[in-house]
C-alpha cells in the first residue's frame, strides 16, 4: 500500500473503536482492523447495563454498531480481515495481511484478550444464555437464583462473593482440594453463609434446555458424578490475551499481557496498547474505552513530537 497512515489500530472492541472515533476527529488518517471478533467481547453479550448514557441499557452488539459508525463519520476506514503479522522494527510501522502490506506511522495495539474456557460444546452452546465471565457485568442478572464459578484463585473468590449481592446461593467449584487464592480471601468465602466450596470437582457437562438448569459434576480423584441445581455458571480461571501477533514485537509479561512503559505506549516508541490487552484487573467495557481514548491521545501527541 502507498499511503503511510498515522494510525493503525488494531482490534475492534470497546478501546479500538474509542480510538478510533479520538484519531479520527483528530483528522489523523486512521485504519482499523476489525481483527477475529469483530465488535469484542460485547457482541457475545446480550444487554449492557453498565455503560454510561444507556439508562435502559443496549444490545452488546447494538452498542459496538454505534460506535463503529461513529468512528466512520470522522472518516476511519476498516478492513474487515485479520492481521497475520507485523513488523515493528523500523519507521513506518508495518501491518500485513497475507501479503498485503499496510504502513502507519503510528499503531495502537486493541486485540483484547479472550476468557478462558473448559473447552466444553455445552459451554458454548449456553455462552450468554447463563455462562458468563464477567460477573460484574452479568450478575444482576442473576438476582435470587442460584449460580456457580469456577476456579481458585483470587478472582473467583471475588466474583463469588460480589454474587452473593444478587443470588440466594452460590457454589465455588475447584478442581483441586487446594486454592489458590490468598487467606485473606479464602477467609472471606468462608464466612459468608451463601457460599458454598466444592473441591476436587469439574464440570463435566453444563446442563439444559434453552437456558441453564444445572451442572454434571465429576470427582477429580474418584471419577464418581453427581449433579447441582444452578441457574448459572461463572468462569472465573483467567483471561488469555490475544499477543500471539506480537510475541518478537513488543515486551509481553508473563502472561502475555502487553507491557505499557510509559503512559499507554509499549516498548516500542510509537506503538501504544489500549484495553484488555494490557488489563490484567477491570476488563469492563468502559475501562476499555477510556484507554482506548488515552492511546489515541498519546499517539497523537507522539505523531506532534516526532514530526
Amino acid at each position: 500500500m502507498s499511503e503511510i497512515y498515522d494510525v493503525i489500530i488494531i482490534g475492534s472492541g470497546p478501546s479500538g473503536l474509542t480510538a478510533a472515533v479520538y484519531s479520527g476527529r483528530a483528522n489523523l488518517t486512521t485504519l482499523l482492523f476489525e481483527g477475529w471478533q469483530p465488535g469484542g467481547q460485547l457482541t457475545t453479550t446480550t444487554v449492557v447495563e453498565n455503560f454510561p448514557g444507556f439508562k435502559e441499557g443496549i444490545q452488546g452488539t447494538q452498542l459496538m454498531m454505534e460506535m463503529k459508525e461513529q468512528a466512520k463519520r470522522f472518516g476511519v476506514e476498516y478492513v474487515s480481515k485479520d492481521v497475520t503479522k507485523v513488523d515493528f522494527s523500523g519507521n513506518p510501522k508495518k501491518i500485513y495481511v497475507g501479503d498485503e502490506e499496510y504502513q502507519a506511522k503510528t499503531v495502537i495495539i486493541s486485540t483484547g484478550a479472550r476468557p478462558r474456557m473448559l473447552g466444553l460444546e455445552s459451554e458454548k452452546k449456553f455462552w450468554a444464555k447463563g455462562v458468563s465471565a464477567c460477573a460484574t457485568c452479568d450478575g444482576f442478572f442473576f438476582k435470587d437464583k442460584v449460580v456457580a464459578v469456577m476456579g481458585g484463585g483470587d478472582s473467583a473468590m471475588e466474583e463469588a462473593n460480589f454474587l452473593t449481592k444478587f443470588a440466594t446461593k452460590v457454589y465455588i467449584i475447584n478442581r483441586t482440594d487446594q486454592f489458590r487464592a490468598s487467606q485473606i480471601m479464602l477467609d472471606r468465602v468462608k464466612a459468608n453463609e451463601k457460599i458454598e466450596m466444592l473441591s476436587s470437582k469439574v464440570v463435566d457437562e453444563v446442563l439444559g434446555d434453552t437456558k441453564v438448569t444445572g451442572l454434571r459434576l465429576k470427582d477429580y480423584a474418584s471419577g464418581e458424578m453427581s449433579e447441582i441445581e444452578v441457574d448459572g455458571m461463572f468462569l472465573a480461571i483467567g483471561h488469555i490475551p490475544v499477543t500471539e501477533l506480537f510475541k518478537n514485537e513488543v515486551e509481553l509479561d508473563s502472561m502475555g499481557f502487553v507491557v505499557q512503559k510509559e503512559n499507554t505506549m509499549t516498548s516500542v516508541s510509537g506503538v501504544f496498547s489500549a484495553g484488555d490487552v494490557s488489563d490484567h484487573r477491570y476488563r469492563q467495557a468502559i475501562t476499555s474505552a477510556g484507554s482506548g481514548c488515552m492511546a489515541s491521545i498519546d499517539a497523537k501527541k507522539w505523531l506532534e513530537d516526532n514530526k
